[in-house]
């Protein structure tokens, strides 16, 4: 995946990451790591999260973390899920599935944040970014970050995103769904990888996917 991910960045000429539920910055330090030096602008939610996010893209000048909030379909104040993992906190329920593959994931607490359309915030970063790429991992938000963003998708090249195969949050959008939205914004599958699967009966319950729109590739 690592090398997958490198070289799409590179084939397409990536400028501009916006890392979409940064958590502590493991995405961008990774990013880092395989040799992307463009822009990178991060998003996270949980306070303590960002909080350990803003440390971590201190020293370096291309990574830009910005205020704590949410990326949805709207512009408003919500609630935010915190999970004891951390990374699978969400403002959508969580699901007996997800909590007993995952028993460490339950919810601990709550607190308040504001949630944006990445249309709303976007043009603050864009800058002269010509070739823009979405990393969106927002624990069953996906659909909904998609659908606050129709102007920021038509200067995005290339999506990764996290693919839910089952239920795992109350009311989100599965699998087929996020698919069919992103084929109707113009973009079209590159490649599929494992993710999280249920230890006890093997099911796999995600996906990570790549996205890239259709009119740059053969």
């Amino acid at each position: 995946p690592d090398a997958q991910i490198a070289g799409l960045l590179d084939r397409l000429g990536i400028d501009m990451v916006f890392d979409i539920g940064a958590n502590i910055g493991q995405h961008a330090r990774e990013l880092r790591r395989m040799g992307y030096a463009g822009d990178i602008v991060s998003f996270e939610p949980l306070t303590s999260a960002h909080t350990a996010l803003t440390a971590a893209a201190s020293g370096d000048a291309r990574w830009t973390v910005a205020p704590r909030g949410a990326i949805g379909a709207e512009d408003a104040q919500t609630v935010i899920n915190i999970a004891g993992n951390s990374v699978s906190s969400s403002v959508l329920d969580m699901l007996d599935r997800h909590a007993d593959a995952a028993p460490d994931s339950r919810y601990t607490g709550q607190e308040a944040v504001e949630i944006a359309r990445l249309d709303s915030v976007s043009p603050r970063y864009l800058g002269a970014a010509t070739r823009l790429f979405l990393k969106i991992d927002t624990q069953g938000l996906e659909a909904a970050v998609l659908a606050g963003a129709p102007a920021t998708l038509a200067r995005t090249s290339g999506i990764q995103i996290e693919l839910s195969l089952m239920p795992l949050y109350a009311g989100q959008a599965l699998f087929e769904a996020v698919v069919a939205q992103l084929r109707a914004a113009g973009f079209d599958i590159w490649t599929l990888w494992p993710g999280f699967a249920d230890a006890a009966t093997g099911r796999m319950l995600q996906v990570d996917a790549l996205f890239v729109r259709r009119d740059l590739v053969a």
